[in-house]
């Protein structure tokens, strides 16, 4: 595993570099982030992952680990290759995807070049729980009533009728041990409503 380039910036285009490590020119794809630090001529510290195919070796470039992370996980989701992968992280900082996998955002991760709702639903799916602290950082402590309509929002882009999302939020509020942080409530909510929708 090439785990991050050290040398010199040979060549830089709007998506890739070419730093020379050790006589030898690698070239990386890098992120909107990554790329920005770049200048030519002057050397850089890039952190990288390689990707493995059958006819490629694919190096990725990133602005800091919790870039890189995401992409790898992302990846762990049926369908999702290096691509959508970079696409994702070039377009979302790590915490606002984990913002809006926790909330079930459907409309924030369709805004990524090539993923549609069914893509983004897929993901929101897949990845609960994958993402690190960092949705759960940011969404602690809201208002328990805040904190209840936000769930409530992440159902109906999920695609649960509003009435049907409200009642089931309803019934989890009310419980004695009623979690108080957006994710927890969508998860008891989802587990209530199971896979019906209307």
């Amino acid at each position: 595993m090439i785990a991050s380039l050290n040398g010199q910036v040979l060549a830089l285009s709007a998506t890739s570099a070419v730093i020379e490590c050790g006589g030898v020119g690698l070239s990386v794809t890098l992120t909107p982030a990554a790329r920005s630090s770049l200048r030519p001529g002057e050397s850089a510290l890039v952190l990288t992952y390689l990707v493995v195919r059958e006819d490629a070796l694919s190096l990725y470039g990133f602005a800091d680990d919790a870039e890189r992370q995401v992409f790898v996980t992302v990846q762990s989701v049926s369908g999702i290759g290096p691509r959508i992968a970079l696409a994702l992280v070039s377009t979302m900082t790590p915490e606002a995807l984990s913002r809006a996998v926790a909330t079930g955002d459907v409309a924030a991760i369709t805004r990524v070049p090539g993923i549609g709702r069914k893509g983004a639903q897929k993901l929101i799916l897949e990845l609960e729980g994958k993402l690190g602290q960092a949705a759960s950082d940011s969404l602690a402590g809201l208002p328990a009533g805040q904190a209840a309509a936000e769930a409530t929002d992440a159902l109906v882009s999920l695609g649960w009728p509003r009435p049907k999302a409200r009642q089931a939020m309803d019934r989890v509020t009310a419980a004695p041990d009623a979690p108080s942080e957006v994710g927890e409530l969508l998860k008891a909510a989802l587990r209530l409503l199971g896979g019906g929708r209307g």
